[in-house]
């Protein structure tokens, strides 16, 4: 039986494309948008955090057998910092460098990251309102990084987000408003707020002349790239990663591509058909905006414009850009849930399993079989209500 028979997963668009940069060493271009300097930075910093540890790397085996893949690892983000997704890397330390560099304007002289988590500057954090736009986990972990600087906290969500989501950010402190509309809607209406009244919008979506806070949170990212380098025994030849607007995507993409240079591995972006902004820059060869007229299940995915560090990064290493539909999501999560990709059950949220999904679709066009394959489970169970429905949705 193959594995369309058993699994039914297929991509809605591929593009293959012309990357002039395949074969060199991270360049200068790349290193403006994400340094390596930034990267040690982070690294030493979270891996300061209490209850750092890294996430597993596991082997996806049962997968593997039935895709006749050399190997497939799968980097297990469920766990990271209790909060459930990679997103606690990015904002929760986006947050913290924001107040050391405001206190460092204000007061001309530097502070430690460990001592505003210290509360040593408390009553100067209080007066530092950190806002932003969220699907959900980034959201979160902005909010949980305001909790550890001691920051006021202001999360905008649009109408789709769910409750579940909603109500862990309220948890952690934060004052979270609903909108009407999308989440571009959300963003729009955040940053109305945030001129205003004078807050700091901790945003993971970088445009034209804001840029500094978007590159900590992707350098926050790269902690759990750095990590894969260690759990690796050798480099992947393959990765299929999650676009959305292109953080995590350009922050992993950039970590390995500064570890491998000339061997890093051949790169697929995947993102949803209903916000596919990745696939459009590339059409266009800038970054671009598309208009989301129906949300995606892959709640994480469902962003309309790319980063501009992100293509920076991505738009010299990608060499594939593939689209997927909302069909095969639930059913992949119960495959992981039911011990179907490798000997033991795996916690993956919707946004965990697009890499997965790309790479089934493709097996029976590509040949894998002396692969080693990276896919990210960027979350697990963010919203268990909505993980439970899911899963329950699946017949058998």
């Amino acid at each position: 039986m193959t594995i369309n028979q058993q699994f039914p997963a297929s991509v809605s668009a591929c593009r293959q494309l012309n990357v002039e940069q395949q074969s060199s060493e991270y360049p200068p271009r790349a290193e403006t948008a994400l340094s390596r300097a930034a990267a040690t930075e982070a690294l030493d910093e979270i891996q300061s955090w209490p209850g750092y540890g890294a996430t597993p790397l596991h082997r996806l085996t049962k997968l593997e057998a039935l895709l006749g893949c050399g190997e497939i690892h799968y980097k297990d983000e469920s766990a990271r910092f209790g909060l459930g997704s990679f997103k606690a890397l990015g904002g929760a330390y986006a947050v913290l460098k924001l107040v050391a560099s405001l206190y460092r304007q204000d007061h001309a002289q530097d502070i430690a990251l460990g001592d505003i988590r210290k509360g040593k500057i408390k009553d100067y954090a209080q007066s530092v309102t950190v806002a932003t736009a969220t699907d959900g986990n980034h959201g979160r972990s902005v909010a949980w990084g305001a909790k550890n600087a001691g920051c006021p906290c202001r999360i905008y969500i649009h109408a789709e987000v769910s409750q579940g989501r909603a109500n862990a950010m309220q948890d952690l402190g934060a004052e979270v408003i609903r909108i009407e509309g999308d989440y571009d809607e959300s963003v729009r209406r955040c940053a109305s707020d945030v001129e205003k009244n004078g807050w700091h919008m901790v945003s993971d979506t970088s445009y034209d002349g804001y840029t500094a806070i978007p590159s900590d949170v992707m350098a926050g990212y790269t902690v759990l790239a750095s990590e894969i380098v260690q759990q690796l025994e050798a480099p992947p030849t393959h990765i299929f990663v999650q676009a959305g607007v292109g953080g995590l995507a350009g922050a992993v993409c950039a970590r390995l591509w500064m570890e491998y240079g000339r061997v890093r591995p051949h790169i697929t972006l995947v993102e949803s058909d209903y916000s596919a902004c990745v696939l459009q820059s590339f059409e266009d060869s800038s970054p671009a905006s598309v208009e989301i007229v129906s949300e995606t299940v892959m709640a994480g995915l469902s962003c309309g414009e790319m980063s501009l560090l992100a293509w920076e990064i991505l738009s010299n290493c990608c060499d594939q850009v593939v689209t997927l539909d909302d069909d095969s999501v639930a059913p992949a999560m119960k495959w992981f849930a039911d011990s179907r990709m490798a000997d033991f059950t795996i916690e993956a949220g919707e946004c965990a399993v697009p890499g997965v999904l790309a790479l089934m679709a493709m097996a029976g066009t590509t040949d894998y079989k002396d692969a080693r394959v990276l896919v990210l489970g960027c979350e697990g169970a963010t919203d268990p209500i909505l993980y439970k429905k899911l899963l329950e949705s699946v017949a058998g």
